[in-house]
């Protein structure tokens, strides 16, 4: 065989053992839109009005979440864009900062944020279905280990089956959350007098959007898929625009609408604001069918948190020696295997973990904030360092108004830390977090030591 062909050989297996563009730009936004739209968005409405105390304040906060995202998404379209890579943040954080912090990252990532948030989200289905079919004391844990367990498997199968999938839940997913919606229209409202605005507003809107941005969170997921979405390097940031624009009309109307099918008094009160609307627009079938809403939210969110979490496996291994056997990639499927598989069993101990605690969802929350908001901030300010060690660097697009919009990002992510902090401080879940972390940076510590030998 001649050199140039074993070259060209050589240049082909490498073109399938690593990310390709075969993803749309549609199918990108399936992704991102079905990590953001989950569960959450039947919890926190009512603890969002109740901070609020007044219906304009409330809606104001939602309209104000979507565009704080927009303005995030707006800062990683620019990063994305420029260093396009499986590894998302994993790769700005090791551009900006060197191997040391994007090390962290990755090990904080797999070990709390991505895989804290699939347990958590899996503690939300398992609670719901198990109102639906009890399973016995550890119904909520096994619906949700079933659920990991299965996903994994259907990620395997290939990128193209598992977004497929993802696009059918998503559809899904929006479907049942505007369905609930037009429950809360149907229902109506008997003249609910509003209270008046307290004095104190700012201050309340501000706790308010805590609860808010958590609801909007995940769309930086994106970064993750921005080798392999077709139509250029600009396509990121048609997907993340998009993603926000959808998000944000999903959960203004929807909030809208519980408020006038259930009254703002009525909102603030509620337990279970779906169960609440879904009852009164269609009876005892609408507080059956609200379980399966919930479940197929649920679900969507894992499967898009797994496509995306499992490629910082593979970013990491390929950096780190002791991690390689995860850096294969199966190029027919065009997915990490070994990373999926890790993801899963990391998963499956955390729900175990949060099983053993009082309340595996809250458990989960209290794990995952605190380190989640710390490299999401760390990742903003990336975007200053990257523009000042490579002021070069070819950047298809630019966040408009610069430095004021990243600042804003920034600020928003500094200040959600500090809250998450203040949140989870007198819980043990966040020690344990931080606990996890510091192994990391021992571990970190080792393998530099033995480098250097």
């Amino acid at each position: 065989m001649s050199i140039e062909v074993q070259r060209d050989v050589a240049i082909a297996a490498d073109e399938h053992s690593a990310p390709r563009p075969v993803l749309s730009v549609w199918g990108a936004v399936a992704i991102t839109v079905g990590i953001v739209i989950g569960a959450g968005i039947f919890e926190t409405p009512s603890l969002v009005a109740n901070i609020a105390g007044s219906g304009p304040m409330m809606m104001l906060a939602w309209v104000l979440g979507g565009a704080l995202s927009l303005i995030g998404a707006l800062t990683y379209a620019e990063l994305a864009s420029t260093y396009p890579s499986a590894g998302g943040d994993y790769t700005f954080l090791t551009r900006a900062y060197g191997k040391n912090v994007s090390f962290l990252f990755a090990w904080a990532r797999s070990l709390v944020i991505c895989t804290g948030s699939i347990a958590l989200i899996s503690f939300i289905l398992g609670d719901y279905l198990t109102r639906l079919w009890d399973l016995g004391a550890y119904s909520s844990a096994i619906y949700a280990s079933i659920a990991v367990v299965l996903l994994t498997a259907m990620n395997l199968l290939g990128l193209r089956e598992s977004v497929r999938a993802q696009s059918v839940l998503t559809a899904l997913e929006i479907a049942g959350v505007l369905l609930v919606a037009l429950a809360g229209v149907i229902t109506g409202s008997q003249g609910t007098v509003q209270p008046s605005i307290a004095s104190d507003a700012g201050g309340a809107l501000g706790l308010a959007m805590v609860f808010v941005l958590l609801t909007y969170g995940g769309w930086n997921d994106a970064a993750y898929i921005s080798a392999e979405v077709r139509g250029g390097s600009r396509a990121i940031l048609r997907a993340l625009v998009l993603s926000i624009v959808i998000i944000t009309f999903v959960y203004v109307a929807f909030v809208g609408a519980i408020w006038y099918g259930l009254g703002f008094e009525g909102l603030k009160s509620s337990k279970a604001i779906g169960v609440d609307a879904m009852q009164g627009a269609f009876g005892p079938f609408g507080g059956q069918l609200i379980g399966i809403i919930v479940a197929i939210t649920a679900l969507t969110s894992m499967n898009s948190t797994m496509i995306v979490g499992a490629r910082t496996n593979y970013s990491v291994a390929r950096d780190w020696s002791i991690f390689a056997f995860m850096s294969g990639w199966r190029g027919e499927r065009n997915l990490p295997v070994m990373g999926f598989i890790v993801q899963a069993v990391i998963s499956l101990a955390l729900i175990v973990f949060g099983t053993m605690e009082k309340d595996g969802f809250t458990t989960m929350v209290n794990f995952t904030a605190p380190v989640f908001w710390f490299f999401f901030m760390l990742s903003g300010i990336s975007l200053f360092v990257l523009r000042r060690k490579h002021p070069t660097q070819p950047r298809p697009f630019s966040v408009p108004l610069y430095p004021v919009l990243p600042l804003i990002f920034v600020a928003t992510c500094a200040y959600l830390l500090y809250s998450s902090i203040t949140y989870a401080q007198s819980q043990r879940a966040g020690y344990v977090a931080i606990a996890v972390v510091a192994v990391g940076a021992v571990v970190l510590l080792l393998l530099r030591t033995r480098n250097r030998e």
